[in-house]
Order: structure tokens, then C-alpha cells, then sequence
């Protein structure tokens, strides 16, 4: 199995300032064990390069605070549904935290190659015969003590300190401190999604997007929403998806590939209920001629059936087009983790 997490040598060491050692918890003020919500990161198109920043491999799962308090342990995605019905053998491991403990976090699938896959995760249902496992990169609470002011290289000092975790699905994710070219050029040859960069030094911001932590593709995918389909076999022939330019919703693709009848009815089953008279896109019918073929013209926008764009679903296409549309799209996976509001070209 091949390591997720080799970047290469390292090419610089943290400063004096950096290594000093991380506050006792008993000076931090009190906190209760909670759900909180977690800190987000930017888009940016260049990696930041510097002493300041530190990097992480961008994984392809779902964001999940981890709670354990005097009422047991809960699993949450960024939305605040819970996971524990889904992940119960995460949720088992996390009993290993001390009690009064929020960490921050992403549950992976990951396939025979040791990488993360999307579409793995999202079979639930075999939890027990699939690795999935939960990579921890920050501590919020610890102890019933509020860890989110200290600096992030304080925090990750405390967590690596207090979770002694026994179970293999739980993690400690990695972090390089590298050239932004050398962590890029490793998940690139790895075949991975990205990378996250964190200034060294940041606080934990709930609910922000600060640009502290921004993130980097390197694979070409992107969350969209889903605003209708065409009928076919097993519930639909294609999904209409786009993403929001402030408060409007805009078409980039129809997506065909990427699905089995299976898939085609889980999906179908989730998306139904949403059905509406209204067509959600501003930019339709489409008015340019694509040499692909799959424009949704006035004729052919009365095939769709439109749906209330509360869906999202990961989407892997091979380029941008200067129409700005999605050339070879493919369908990876439902995100409901996901606020559609906030899904926009960059995210």
C-alpha cells in the first residue's frame, strides 16, 4: 500500500518562536464539549509559499467534529447531522478521547492503494468490510478546556500530547513543513486531490473563512448543485448541475457519466422529493453553440425536470471551457455535507 503522506525532504525547520511549547491547559478558560463549527478555508489558485505556512494533504472525505463529553460521543458533519449511525465504528474509537474533548477532522474511504476515494465512502453500509477511517488535524476543547486561541502549532503540540488513541481508524494527520513546489509536486505524482496550507500561527476561527487556512486543488473537481434532470433508466439519463455567482445559480453541465444503476437509484431516491416548477439557473436556456453537444436549448430544456437546488454532488471533469462549462464531466459523489448556498466556482 502506497503512503498518502510522503512529500519528500524537508527544506526548512520551524523558528525558536514556533517551538516553544504549548500552554498548560489548566491557564486556558473553561469550555463544554460541543459541537462546534469548524473553521473553513479559502480557494486560492498559487499556493502560499513561506516560513508561515505549514501544509496538509487535502482529503477527499467529510469534515467531522468529534465530541466526547459526560454524555457519550458524537460524530458531526460541518452541518451538524450527525454521523454516529453512519460511522459507528468511528464513533466507537473516539471513546478513547478524554472526556470534555472536541476535535476537528475528516472521515476517509480509503482504496487498496492507500488513497482516499469518495465514491468508497459513500457505501456506509459496509463500514465494517471498507477502511474508512477519521484523520484528526485539530484540537478545539480539551479537557473541558477552550483550545481554539492558542496558535495552531500549540494546539497540534497539545493534541499529539493528550490523544493516546489505541484504535487504527483514528489518525493524527500530517503536517509538512516544505516548499509549496515540493508538497505540489508529491501529490501530484500520488494522485491526490490538494493541499491545505495553515499560517503556523492561526487561531481557530468557528464558522470562518479568514484566509489562515486556504485550500489548493490539484486534481480537477468541484462541489455543484444539482438543479434538475433529465429522465431516463433508473430515475434519470443525466443530472443538470451549476454553482452560485452571489445569489444566482449558474449552469455549467450536464452530467452522464460516472454512474451504474445502482448508484443511479441511490442517487434518484435522494434528489426526488425535491421536485419544483421553477428552473433555478439564470443562464438558461443556453444561447452558444457547444461543440460537445450538450447545450440545454429551449427544445431540450423541455425534457428537465427541475428541482428546488437544496442537493450537492462532487463533480470530476477534465477542463473549464472559456463558456464556462464543464468539458467531460463525471459524477463522483453526493455531498450533504455541503450548504449548496455556499458552493461557488472556487470552492
Amino acid at each position: 500500500m502506497c503512503s498518502i503522506f510522503y512529500v519528500g525532504p524537508m527544506k526548512r525547520t520551524a523558528t525558536a518562536t514556533q517551538r516553544r511549547s504549548a500552554s498548560p491547559l489548566s491557564s486556558l478558560p473553561k469550555r463544554k464539549a460541543e459541537f462546534i463549527e469548524p473553521m473553513d478555508c479559502a480557494a486560492v489558485r498559487k499556493l502560499p509559499d513561506g516560513w508561515e505556512w505549514i501544509y496538509e494533504i487535502k482529503l477527499d472525505g467529510y469534515r467531522a467534529i468529534g465530541v466526547k463529553s459526560d454524555r457519550g460521543v458524537d460524530l458531526y458533519s460541518r452541518r451538524r447531522k450527525s454521523f454516529n449511525h453512519q460511522y459507528p465504528h468511528i464513533v466507537e474509537a473516539l471513546g478513547e478521547l478524554p472526556e470534555g474533548t472536541v476535535v476537528d477532522g475528516e472521515i476517509v474511504a480509503l482504496d487498496k492503494s492507500g488513497r482516499p476515494n469518495f465514491n468508497l465512502l459513500q457505501d456506509w453500509m459496509r463500514d465494517a468490510s471498507l477502511r474508512k477511517l477519521y484523520f484528526v488535524f485539530d484540537l478545539l476543547v480539551c479537557k473541558d478546556r477552550d483550545c481554539t486561541k492558542l496558535p495552531l502549532h500549540e494546539r497540534r503540540e497539545l493534541m499529539k500530547s493528550v490523544l493516546k488513541l489505541r484504535s487504527g481508524r483514528i489518525r493524527i494527520s500530517e503536517q509538512f513543513k516544505t516548499s509549496a513546489d515540493n508538497i505540489v509536486v508529491a501529490v501530484q505524482q500520488q494522485h491526490l486531490e490538494g493541499v491545505v496550507a495553515k499560517r503556523y500561527g492561526s487561531l481557530y476561527e468557528p464558522g470562518k473563512r479568514t484566509g489562515a487556512w486556504v485550500k489548493y486543488r490539484v486534481s480537477r473537481g468541484q462541489e455543484l448543485v444539482i438543479g434538475g434532470y433529465i429522465p431516463g433508466p433508473h430515475g434519470f439519463d443525466s443530472l443538470i448541475v451549476g454553482y452560485y455567482r452571489g445569489k444566482d445559480l449558474v449552469y455549467v453541465a450536464r452530467v452522464r457519466n460516472g454512474f451504474v444503476p445502482a448508484s443511479r437509484r441511490q442517487v434518484f431516491e435522494k434528489i426526488r422529493h425535491l421536485v419544483s416548477p421553477t428552473m433555478p439557473f439564470v443562464n438558461l436556456p443556453d444561447t452558444h453553440k457547444s461543440r460537445w453537444g450538450d447545450e440545454l436549448t429551449a427544445e431540450k430544456m423541455k425534457e428537465c425536470v427541475w428541482l428546488r437546488p437544496e442537493a450537492v454532488a462532487q463533480i470530476e471533469f477534465l477542463e473549464w471551457t472559456e463558456a464556462d462549462r464543464l468539458r467531460h464531466s463525471k459524477f463522483v459523489g453526493l455531498r450533504d455535507d455541503k450548504n449548496p448556498r455556499e458552493v461557488d466556482k472556487g470552492a
